[in-house]
């Protein structure tokens, strides 16, 4: 008999097969839930309302460093995104370089978001702006309350402020009562005030730039399955992470279809071309190879370096056994 599990992932080309049912996990029926990753997560940390799911490669670590983290992560990771797009200014404040940050007002959701570190580590290793440089300003992008999903105790000489109770970081950007913003979603002000804009002139030469320096493509998200699960029935991460990367591989088998677009956007297929050729075939890996444990190993660098976690995790500590070699014929 099949076991009845809920799965939790954000609706994403990637995953659609899985959530569709065209792809199953072996030995699962699973009751999928599309979600946003802030409902996944929160969820998650807070009450752990799910078997399989999104998880946040930060709030994981931040847990497994702890000895506290009730998902056993798999080496799939349904989210990925070079970060140069998450970094935004008010125009009018002189900030023409991330060097121009130092000193300066920068609001953020949560301090430990994902991509909050890598953003915080590519300022530190490539422009030598460190996080006790500037003044962390936190709030709700777009909504008020927003508040840290997990308890951190950082570096005294790293400051945080609380946004105004009344105030939403994109209002406060736009008016220019912070100089900057960092963060997964692009505040509305972007779209709406001529005074908000990129950091970055040209994001992707820049992302383009610091991948062929660095080869680091940075990795967001990870899938968890509940620890209790996982004692009970071992044989359910290898099950998981080969349901994932066939759902994947149903995806870029249809992106590679070029009768007709699969995707709403032109210039899909050259961008799939442009992507393979500076990353690889499989730009989008799971699994753990040498290419996959320097970007993570680079994350967890920073994620002790940066106070989040009290000792620095390794690799090996992260995924289940099961899940580092598979099987092939």
């Amino acid at each position: 008999m099949n076991l009845t599990l809920s799965v939790a992932v954000g609706d994403y080309d990637r995953t659609r097969p899985l959530i569709d049912g065209e792809v199953r996990i072996d030995g699962v029926d699973a009751v999928c839930l599309r979600l946003s990753p802030e409902e996944i997560f929160f969820r998650a940390f807070r009450t752990q309302d799910f078997d399989i799911c999104e998880i946040s490669m930060s709030s994981t670590v931040v847990k497994i460093a702890n000895n506290d983290c009730p998902y056993v992560p798999i080496p799939v990771f349904p989210s990925r995104a070079f970060r140069h797009t998450s970094i935004y200014v008010n125009k009018t404040k002189g900030i023409e370089r991330p060097q121009d940050l130092r000193g300066r007002r920068v609001g953020l959701g949560e301090y430990q978001l994902t991509a909050n570190v890598w953003v915080r580590a590519m300022l530190e290793d490539e422009y030598g702006l460190k996080p006790s440089d500037v003044e962390w300003v936190r709030g709700g992008i777009e909504e008020l309350g927003r508040k840290e999903k997990i308890n951190l105790a950082l570096p005294p000489d790293v400051k945080i402020v609380e946004a105004p109770a009344n105030r939403t970081l994109s209002e406060l950007l736009a008016e220019g009562e912070i100089d900057a913003l960092i963060g997964p979603r692009m505040p509305s002000s972007f779209h709406s005030d001529p005074r908000v804009g990129w950091l970055f002139e040209d994001p992707t030469a820049e992302a383009e730039d610091y991948f062929r320096r660095t080869r680091i493509f940075p990795i967001m998200h990870m899938v968890g399955i509940r620890r209790e699960l996982v004692k009970t029935h071992p044989w359910l991460p290898a099950s998981v992470q080969k349901a994932f990367e066939r759902s994947k591989a149903v995806c870029l088998d249809r992106l590679l279809d070029t009768s007709a677009t699969k995707v709403t956007l032109p210039f899909v297929e050259e961008q799939l071309q442009r992507a393979r050729a500076l990353i690889g075939r499989d730009f989008w890996s799971y699994g753990v190879d040498d290419a996959t444990i320097h970007v993570i190993d680079t994350f967890l660098d920073h994620h002790y370096r940066q106070g989040l976690s009290p000792r620095r995790v390794s690799v090996d500590e992260l995924f289940h056994p099961s899940t580092l070699e598979v099987a092939r014929i």
